[in-house]
């Protein structure tokens, strides 16, 4: 039976305002997630929305709405994101979902039999933004001490969770299970500055916010954040429900990843709850560090975000997810606070995508179809082949390692190390010498498998960490796109296998250039929306009469971006007879495309055709492939389908007038 993982993120408020840094937890997890999956094991990705509460309310009223039409739009918008960044999670639980609301429901009840909740009147400081309650020790100069905005004194009828009769046992947890909280720093925060402070009870339900969960035993109150939004790691598998069978198999959680800001909800207050329950608690908790920009957390709120650009949108349109991915993966050291800039983020690119594989994985391809056509044969081997091989060999202990402590950048930093290695042995070997002495073919051919399967075992060991270069490699080297660990050892590639040359994946940028360019962007997205309301473009109105709908103004056309794209590779959709996966080269990037003109075109038929692409289109997925983009063809009356194509000869990239 396969190993059970089950791995969660905190589920966010959809603010609508997001930036690079809302992604590292997921980009973490979903990394992590695929590691384990890579490692054949059974697992269970969970993130969601925390979607009750007083900021919803009070924004849907401004706006004449109900939450529910507020809230919907920005969760959808954060879907979109996950889609765009290639996040696989096994479900995305909202807390307004029916199943969560009952489980609830379920929590409360039995806390409130047990004794565990009871009804008293709550007094303190309330910051909205934050939904946190301070007692006024706790301001800082009269305001949250966490976000440093406003607060309210509110008084209310509450009901109250017992959170001080559990102190005893949590200290008793921490003393008796050093790995459940990490890093360490994150225990000396919990036990000296709550636990041994003392913890006083919670206030759980509210009267005066109607958008939330009623209490099954007082519908006039509402359930508050802390149990409501914590218990989705156990809704979402079914607790208390007649349908528990994932919460039997893979409770309890593996691993809770949080931001340092929020551990004490989940280090003190949800194992109490759980505790209270008489269930399990989570294996680990892990409070990672913030992302931030000038020694500050990257935040709206504040603004230190405008001087970068830290739109994850852009940042995947101008620079592809893997990069996005790469940096966040690579670039902060786990635990602790890491630096954003625009610069770093494009050198990363270029030192390690750009010039370490990129280059790698493109000079590999071209030399071997330039002088062998398919994969040549491995010769007699020197003492730096066998020294390449060991290195190879010893890949998958040293990144296992590394994941096993949670630290995803030491486990990168081990799979480039390979493939500095690598390049270094181009430098060492000249293939490129080796290639015009005849009486050299055995020893090039020897040379040329050995960076082949390099770039082989690195393809499958970044497969967690970039989820759509991996498979470019894997295919120029006719490698099946699920190659998994059992292939990690040096030797699987079989001489005479077919090999594409892959043009750069990461192609090289100019950073001075793309800095300026950023920097120009930034401006003016800061301009539009610093301007007044009325000088600001207004959403287009909803057209009702079918003439009008007929009918666009030349602006309306010029947001339509249209290239000319190659296709350079082309399969069927395994679960769909009409759709086409392309991977179309437009310019200097390359994107995947699905089309629903299998009935009219094989795959053989659409590599090396020239096509017209829109590439401003939102990613989507079609029967689990992403789509970044629509290839444009023409119909007849019966249905018929043809591709458009250009009429002269013109380079990929193109853009159509």
């Amino acid at each position: 039976m396969a190993k059970k993982y089950y791995i969660t993120t905190p589920i966010y408020y959809p603010s609508g305002n997001w930036h690079i840094g809302h992604c590292y937890t997921t980009v973490i997890c979903d990394a992590l997630a695929r590691f384990h999956k890579l490692m054949g094991e059974d697992v269970f990705f969970l993130t969601g929305t925390d979607e009750h509460g007083q900021k919803v309310e009070k924004e849907a009223a401004k706006r004449g709405i109900t939450p529910r039409e507020f809230i919907d739009p920005l969760v959808a918008e954060l879907q979109d994101m996950w889609r765009l960044l290639d996040v696989g999670y096994d479900r995305f639980l909202r807390t307004t979902d029916e199943d969560h609301v009952k489980c609830v429901q379920r929590i409360y009840q039995k806390l409130y039999d047990s004794g565990d909740v009871y009804k008293a009147e709550y007094s303190g400081y309330y910051c909205t933004p934050c939904e946190s309650f301070w007692t006024e020790a706790q301001l800082k100069e009269g305001k949250c001490p966490d976000c440093g905005r406003e607060v309210t004194l509110q008084k209310e009828e509450s009901y109250f969770f017992r959170l001080s009769k559990y102190a005893p046992r949590l200290l008793k947890l921490y003393e008796d299970n050093p790995e459940f909280l990490q890093p360490k720093s994150r225990v000396n925060e919990m036990v000296n500055n709550f636990l041994k402070a003392g913890l006083t009870d919670l206030s759980v339900s509210r009267t005066t916010v109607k958008w939330g969960v009623p209490l099954p035993f007082d519908p006039k109150h509402t359930a508050y954040v802390w149990i409501d939004a914590l218990s989705n790691y156990i809704s979402a598998l079914g607790y208390g429900s007649e349908n528990d069978a994932l919460y039997k198999k893979y409770w309890s959680a593996d691993l809770h990843l949080v931001g340092k800001e929020i551990v004490r909800f989940h280090a003190i207050i949800w194992p109490a709850i759980l505790m209270a329950l008489g269930e399990p608690l989570p294996k680990q908790i892990y409070g990672h560090g913030w992302l931030l920009i000038g020694g500050e957390k990257l935040s709206k709120s504040k603004e230190n975000a405008r001087p970068e650009l830290t739109d994850p949108y852009e940042l995947v349109k101008r620079y592809g997810a893997d990069a996005v991915r790469y940096f966040l993966l690579r670039e902060i050291p786990f635990g602790s606070d890491g630096e954003y800039t625009t610069e770093r983020f494009l050198k990363r690119i270029n030192s390690d995508l750009a010039n370490d594989l990129g280059n790698l994985v493109s000079r590999t391809s071209a030399m071997i179809v330039q002088n062998f056509e398919s994969l040549p044969p491995c010769g007699e081997k020197t003492a730096l082949d066998l020294e390449l091989e060991e290195m190879a060999n010893g890949l998958f202990a040293k990144v296992k390692d590394a994941m096993d402590r949670l630290n995803a950048p030491e486990a990168l930093e081990h799979i480039f190390a390979l493939v500095g290695r690598a390049n270094k042995y181009i430098d060492e070997t000249t293939p490129w010498l080796l290639a015009k002495d005849p009486s050299e073919r055995e020893r090039l051919g020897t040379v040329l498998y050995h960076l082949a399967e390099v770039c082989r075992i690195c393809a499958v060991l970044l497969k967690p960490f970039l989820t759509r270069s991996t498979s470019l490699i894997l295919k120029s080297f006719s490698c099946p796109e699920d190659m998994g660990l059992e292939s990690v050892s040096f030797g699987y590639l079989q001489a005479g296998a077919r090999v594409e040359k892959l043009p750069p994946i990461f192609p090289r940028i100019d950073v001075a250039k793309e800095l300026a360019a950023v920097e120009k962007l930034v401006k003016e997205k800061n301009a539009q929306k610093s301007a007044p309301k009325g000088a600001q473009k207004s959403a287009p109105s909803v057209i009702s009469s079918e003439a009008e709908k007929s009918q666009i103004t030349i602006d309306e056309f010029g947001k339509v971006e249209l290239k000319i794209g190659e296709v350079i590779a082309c399969e069927k959709v395994k679960k769909s007879e009409k759709l086409l996966h392309e991977t179309v080269k437009v310019g200097e990037e390359t994107r995947s495309v699905v089309s629903g003109i299998a009935k009219f075109y094989t795959p053989e038929e659409m590599v090396g055709k020239k096509v017209v692409l829109v590439t401003n289109l939102k990613p989507a997925k079609l029967c689990g492939v992403l789509s970044e983009g629509m290839i444009l063809c023409a119909e007849d009356e019966e249905g018929n389908l043809t591709l458009l194509s250009p009429e002269k000869a013109i380079a990929s990239g193109a853009k159509v007038r």
